[in-house]
């Protein structure tokens, strides 16, 4: 069993370090910054020999190139991205895999929020690490794809187990489900989970990771029952004030 620390960093980022004690491998999801990971790793007498991205954007490769002079690490990331990501290693897309001592990972392509996004899903661990493409209530703006492309992800996530445990990239729940409440009014579900997602914001407790289950239950970006209301929802969800 890997053993999953969040750490929140910047304003609204979780970046996931990832520890498999059999092999003594520790993995970093999409790190936006060094410093408090290699904390966090230090503090659990962890080293750190790989960091997986999904995407390019600075807030989730910004710490690259200091964990790796510091660590020595490897760097797996998409291949359609390698041209903005100069850190990677390796570059994988659909159907390759990435493996974390025993365990591993298959690569799926989910692009829409950036042209080569990635998603990593551990079929053994019940777990997918999907960036800022599937939110908790919630998808990525369409910055480089179409809503085609992003009904296309959901279908594939859809797809996974029930129970998959799901880590996205933000704390994004609250806004997203202000939004889901307004787009799906009669979900009795979405009700139901702001209200615990309020009191755990209250504790100042994280919302995710979510599940896939609860996703089909309560997404209404996953729910939307083609591209073309996935995109209206998209752009709603884009001007939304609530």
């Amino acid at each position: 069993m890997i053993e999953i620390v969040c750490i929140p960093v910047l304003s609204d980022n979780y970046v996931w370090l990832v520890h498999e004690p059999a092999s003594g491998e520790t993995m970093v999801v999409d790190p936006a910054v060094a410093e408090p990971v290699l904390a966090a790793a230090d503090a659990r007498g962890w080293t750190i020999t790989q960091i997986w991205n999904t995407h390019w954007h600075p807030d989730h490769t910004g710490g690259n190139a200091e964990i790796k002079a510091a660590t020595g690490c490897t760097i797996t990331g998409p291949a359609a991205e390698a041209a903005r990501i100069p850190t990677l290693d390796v570059k994988v897309g659909e159907g390759d895999r990435a493996a974390l001592g025993s365990v591993s990972a298959q690569v799926i392509d989910v692009p829409a929020h950036t042209a080569g996004h990635i998603a990593y899903y551990l079929p053994t661990e019940d777990v997918a690490f999907v960036g800022d493409t599937l939110f908790a209530m919630g998808c990525g703006r369409l910055f480089e794809g179409t809503p085609e492309q992003m009904f296309e992800n959901m279908q594939k996530l859809k797809a996974l187990p029930g129970d998959t445990a799901v880590y996205c990239a933000h704390e994004y729940t609250q806004s997203n489900g202000r939004y889901a409440l307004v787009a799906e009014p009669g979900n009795a579900a979405i009700a139901s989970r702001m209200a615990a997602v309020d009191a755990a914001r209250a504790r100042g407790e994280p919302t995710v990771p979510t599940t896939i289950a609860l996703e089909q239950e309560t997404n209404p970006f996953m729910r939307a029952k083609d591209a073309q209301e996935l995109g209206r929802r998209r752009a709603e969800k884009d001007g939304f004030k609530g």
